[in-house]
């Protein structure tokens, strides 16, 4: 395992959360939109996320064990894999007075305000334990690099 990889494992997240918190920022913000581009009422969006996969121990070891330097671990973190719709069906409010009604009902937003501020705070929660370990990670390398 390389000096730097766990702060490019925590970097990785750190770029996830940013992203997963400003999807959900669009979200609040589009959470009354009943007529987009596409027509139609806004569809919430949700992020993606994928895990780099680490190579196995083993194989570390016999690189390892062959003096191979430069194949160590690699990989680790996080990736996002895309940004989706949420397929949940679109609430229905009655509002005759809408020009986007039809027979006096007009499609909402599949956005729930509660669900995007518990996901806004796990999203707050992850960005902070990736900062703490970024940090971490850091003054440990920083130390090993002043005792070498």
């Amino acid at each position: 395992m390389g000096l730097f990889d766990g702060l490019n494992i925590s970097a990785s997240g750190l770029t996830a959360d940013r992203l997963w918190l400003n999807v959900i920022a669009n979200n609040i913000a589009n959470a009354n939109t009943t007529r987009t581009p596409q027509g139609g009422p806004y569809r919430r969006e949700e992020v993606v996320l994928n895990q780099v996969p680490m190579s196995s121990f083993s194989s570390a070891l016999s690189n390892a064990m062959n003096n191979n330097s430069t194949s160590s671990l690699s990989g680790g973190g996080v990736v996002v894999g895309g940004i989706v719709q949420d397929p949940s069906p679109f609430k229905v409010v009655y509002d005759p007075t809408s020009p986007n009604a039809v027979n006096g009902y007009v499609q909402m937003p599949n956005v729930n305000i509660a669900t995007e501020m518990v996901d806004m705070l796990t999203a707050q929660q992850a960005y902070q334990a990736n900062v703490s370990a970024f940090n971490a990670g850091k003054s440990m390398d920083s130390l090993a690099i002043t005792k070498l």
